[in-house]
C-alpha cells in the first residue's frame, strides 16, 4: 500500500470506526512495510486531513456540493486527503494533487469514481488557499468553535488564533533523558538542549522515538519540556515520600524518580488494571527502584503525610492538539466541564494527603481557565506558539 492509501485508511478509521489517529496510523503503516520517508508522508498526510476535516468538509460542501456525509465512506476519505493538498500543503503542484487523488479514490472505492473525484478535486483546486483565509477563523484553522471561542475570551483574538496555527504544526520531537540510566544520549541525529531542563533533549530532524534501541533500553521517555516542567516545580528531593497521584503511562513518575536520586519513596496510583501494569513495567524499564505502583481511584487513595505530591488528572487537552490530530473533535465544552469539576475534586482530596511543610502541584495538559487558574491560582501557562512546546498549566501550594 502506498503512503496515500495508508493515509486514506487512517483518516478512514478515525472518522468511521471511532480510531485514534496516531494508533491507526502505528497499525497501518506497519502493515503496509513503509520506508521513513514514506512513512513520514502518510503521517503528515493523515494528520493533517485530521486536524482540517471541519475546513475540508466545508470545501467538499460549499465548493463541489458534494457533503461529505452522502459520500460513500472511503471516497470521502479519499476527497478529504485530496482536499488536504489542494489547500494546506505544500510542495505539491495542483495538477499532480488532482490527478493522485483521482487514483486514490479509483483505487479505495471503484473505477466508477474516477469522474465526481476529477470534478470534485478540480473545484477545490480552483478555489486553492485564498479561499481558506476568507473564512471565520474557527472554520479556517478547523477548531470547535467553543474551543475558539474559549481561547478569544482567555487570551485575545490574536493570540488565540495564534495558537489554533501552532496546534496545526507538527509538535516539537523531544525526550527526556533518564539520569537513572545515563546521564548523556547521542542518539546520532542533530538535538539541542534546553538550559532550564537538563534533562530535556529537542530532536532537530526525523527520528523514530517509539522504534529506538534507547527507549527499549530505558535510556529515553518521549517527553514534551512543558511536561516536564510540573516534575521541576514540585522540586522532589532524594530521602523524600513522593505521590503522583495520575501516574500512567509514566513518564513524570519517571522524571520524580531521577530527581529523587532514587532515593526514598515514590508512590504512583493508576486505578485501571492494564494501565497499571503498564506503568510499573515502564518504571521497571527507567530502573526507578524506588516506586511503587498502587491501583486504586485517586479519590479513594487514603495514605498520607507526603513531602511532595504531584496531581496530573485527566483533562481536556487542548494543549497537546498538535501531536494528538482526532483529539479536537473528541471533546466537548460539557464534557471539560465536568472535568473541571473533577479536577476541583481530585485538588481537595490530595490536599488532604500532603505532610506540613509539603509540596502540591497541580497541572494540566490544557490551555484553558475553567481547568487551570480557576482550580488553582497563581501558576504559569505555556502556549506552543509562545514557548514552543505543549500548552500546559502548573500551580503549586506550598502546607
Amino acid at each position: 500500500m502506498s503512503a496515500r492509501g495508508v493515509a486514506c485508511e487512517v483518516v478512514r478509521r478515525t472518522f468511521e470506526e471511532d480510531a485514534y489517529t496516531n494508533r491507526a496510523f502505528r497499525a497501518e503503516a506497519e502493515r503496509a512495510e513503509l520506508d521513513d520517508r514514506e512513512r513520514r508522508q502518510a503521517m503528515r498526510l493523515a494528520f493533517g486531513t485530521v486536524q482540517r476535516v471541519r475546513t475540508l468538509d466545508h470545501a467538499l460542501e460549499s465548493l463541489a456540493g458534494r457533503p461529505a456525509g452522502e459520500l460513500q465512506p472511503t471516497l470521502r476519505a479519499a476527497l478529504r486527503i485530496g482536499a488536504y493538498q489542494l489547500l494546506f500543503s505544500e510542495g505539491v503542484p495542483a495538477h499532480a494533487a488532482v490527478n493522485e487523488t483521482v487514483e486514490l479514490c479509483k483505487r479505495v472505492a471503484g473505477l466508477h469514481t474516477a469522474g465526481l473525484a476529477n470534478a470534485v478535486l478540480r473545484r477545490i483546486s480552483a478555489a486553492g488557499p485564498e479561499w481558506v483565509a476568507g473564512l471565520p477563523v474557527a472554520l479556517r484553522h478547523s477548531y470547535p468553535d467553543w474551543v475558539a471561542r474559549e481561547w478569544e475570551e482567555m487570551l485575545g483574538a490574536e493570540d488565540a488564533e495564534a495558537v489554533m496555527a501552532a496546534q496545526n504544526e507538527p509538535p516539537e520531537l523531544s525526550v527526556r533523558m533518564n539520569s537513572l540510566r545515563a546521564r548523556d544520549v547521542d542518539l546520532g541525529v542533530p538535538a539541542h538542549r534546553d538550559p532550564d531542563l537538563p534533562e530535556a533533549l529537542v530532536i532537530d530532524a526525523p527520528f523514530d522515538v517509539a522504534g529506538s534501541e534507547e527507549l527499549a533500553a530505558g535510556l529515553i521517555w518521549p517527553q514534551s519540556r512543558a511536561a516536564m516542567l510540573p516534575a521541576r516545580l514540585l522540586a522532589p528531593e532524594p530521602g523524600m515520600r513522593v505521590l503522583d497521584l495520575c501516574a500512567a503511562p509514566g513518564g513524570k513518575a519517571g522524571q520524580l524518580a531521577a530527581l529523587m536520586e532514587n532515593r526514598g519513596e515514590l508512590v504512583c496510583v493508576e486505578r485501571h488494571a492494564g494501565r497499571a501494569g503498564a506503568l510499573h513495567a515502564t518504571l521497571d524499564r527507567f530502573g526507578a527502584s524506588c516506586a511503587r505502583v498502587v491501583e486504586v481511584d485517586a479519590l479513594e487513595f487514603s495514605e498520607a503525610g507526603f513531602d511532595r505530591i504531584l496531581l496530573d488528572p485527566p483533562c481536556s487537552g487542548l494543549g497537546v492538539l498538535a501531536g494528538r490530530p482526532d483529539a479536537r473533535w473528541r471533546g466537548s465544552e460539557a464534557a471539560a466541564d465536568r472535568m473541571a469539576e473533577t479536577q476541583r475534586r481530585m485538588l481537595e482530596h490530595a490536599r488532604t494527603l500532603l505532610a506540613p511543610g509539603g509540596r502540591l502541584v497541580y497541572s494540566v495538559c490544557t490551555i484553558r481557565r475553567a481547568e487551570g487558574e480557576e482550580v488553582l491560582a497563581g501558576g504559569r501557562q505555556t502556549l506552543p506558539h509562545r514557548d514552543g512546546t505543549d500548552g500546559f498549566y502548573m500551580a503549586a501550594i506550598d502546607a
